[in-house]
């Protein structure tokens, strides 16, 4: 199971919301280039980028960000954020993407979706599928959709989706544990999926108990920044 430590941007600058809520936004580095090498310095691989701006606006604002953090380490970044148009994907590729998670646009424009995965190929291609309510939420989870999270996964797996990243959004940034039950049930209906966690970790408990599950990796977040789990931490435990 992959430890992937999350980096979420506004205005340039690396923050963490609470509950999918803009206005309950801390920031926590103003470069979040200096936080990407510390996460490479820990021997960590990979790391979530998400342009919360761009989720927002429906469309990519802080693609320079994307661009240093790729430039200047190794990190095998997955990026996300108001990517909801050829000419994103496009751009968040060439700005050093090596995968792209879709959410909104898989709700909204799955024909869009679709294509991609055609274009570029599962392996570049993550589909995002994030829970409220028992229900997918999108632009940012400002809005909910009115598809269950299994209708959508089942309705993406017949199409070859092989990555998922799934948060739970009542749980994401309060620390108060991850989905467990959730991702389980996810697991059980849909062993070939290759699927993520996100959301609710809060201390290092979660991750052994996540790492009973068949998981692709954990995104892990708010407890990273808050100093309830260190880079020493997930170190050893990678």
């Amino acid at each position: 199971m992959y430890i992937i430590p999350a980096i979420d941007i506004i205005d340039g600058k690396a923050v963490r919301l609470t509950g999918g809520d803009y206005g309950k936004m801390k920031v926590y580095h103003d470069d979040p280039l200096e936080m990407a090498k510390m996460i490479e310095a820990a021997g960590l691989e990979r790391l979530h980028l998400v342009d919360l701006d761009g989720a927002r606006e429906k469309r990519i604002i802080n693609f320079k960000v994307l661009e240093r953090i790729a430039s200047n380490t190794n990190l095998i970044i997955d990026f996300g954020g108001g990517v909801q148009s050829d000419e994103s994907i496009r751009l968040a590729f060439e700005s050093g993407a090596r995968q792209v998670t879709g959410g909104s646009v898989a709700v909204n424009n799955p024909d869009l979706f679709l294509h991609w995965l055609e274009e570029h190929g599962e392996e570049k291609i993550i589909l995002g599928a994030d829970v409220k309510d028992d229900r997918i939420a999108i632009s940012g989870w400002q809005e909910n959709s009115n598809k269950s999270i299994y209708d959508f996964l089942n309705e993406y797996i017949k199409h070859n989706v092989k990555y998922v990243i799934s948060t739970d959004v009542s749980k994401d940034g309060y620390l108060q544990g991850p989905a467990i039950d959730l991702y389980k049930e996810i697991t059980e209906r849909f062993p070939a999926l290759q699927v993520i966690a996100s959301g609710g970790v809060s201390d290092m408990n979660d991750l052994h108990a996540l790492n009973k599950l068949p998981l692709f990796g954990v995104i892990v977040g708010k407890a990273l920044y808050e100093g309830i789990i260190s880079l020493d931490e997930l170190e050893d435990f990678n």
